[in-house]
């Protein structure tokens, strides 16, 4: 099967961005897919802009262009404005708002709530993951989403094997968003 996909993951520092993108990129190298990344900084070390561009497929370049993107992952409610130019008519935004996000015309929005569910699973570091579920739960069986929960639990599984009280935080984590 022929995959050729180009997600965007933005938020600011601090939040894992380049987590949530690495294990994407190794779930796909897992699967067999040619991957590129690439991403870029904010000022500030934490708290300045993160975003973070993955390719799944055939590219030669690793930079996705505006209007060519089939998802955007934002972990803050900010990150739809910044880096929703990025994604192309049709495609989808999972985005962290507590508030319900009006919804463009030619881009299908989902809010999650991901900062409510990290204090109720007592984990506010897990945002990230949280959104990382949520995608799955909504793009894996579909053509919208290259990989599943199954493969980013074991690329979980194979960098957290020495460590079994994070695996199972992360674990919780995305499981919590994809039960949403």
């Amino acid at each position: 099967m022929t995959i050729k996909q180009q997600i965007i993951i933005s938020g600011v520092g601090g939040q894992g961005v380049l987590f949530v993108t690495r294990l994407l990129a190794e779930a796909a190298m897992m699967k067999g897919y040619p991957v590129l990344t690439s991403e870029t900084h904010g000022m500030a070390q934490r708290g300045g802009t993160v975003v973070s561009h993955l390719k799944v497929g055939d590219f030669s370049s690793p930079l996705i262009r505006p209007f060519s993107a089939d998802g955007l992952l934002a972990l803050k409610p900010e990150s739809l404005t910044q880096h929703g130019c990025f994604v192309k008519p049709g495609g989808w935004a999972i985005v962290n708002s507590s508030q319900p996000l009006q919804e463009p015309a030619d881009l299908a929005i989902t809010s999650i709530d991901a900062e409510s569910l990290a204090s109720a699973i007592g984990n506010l570091k897990s945002v990230n993951l949280i959104m990382l579920g949520a995608a799955l739960a909504r793009f894996s069986d579909s053509k919208d989403l290259f990989c599943t929960l199954d493969d980013i639990q074991a690329v979980l599984n194979a960098q957290l094997t020495g460590a079994p009280s994070k695996l199972e935080k992360f674990t919780a984590a995305i499981d919590a968003g994809y039960r949403i």
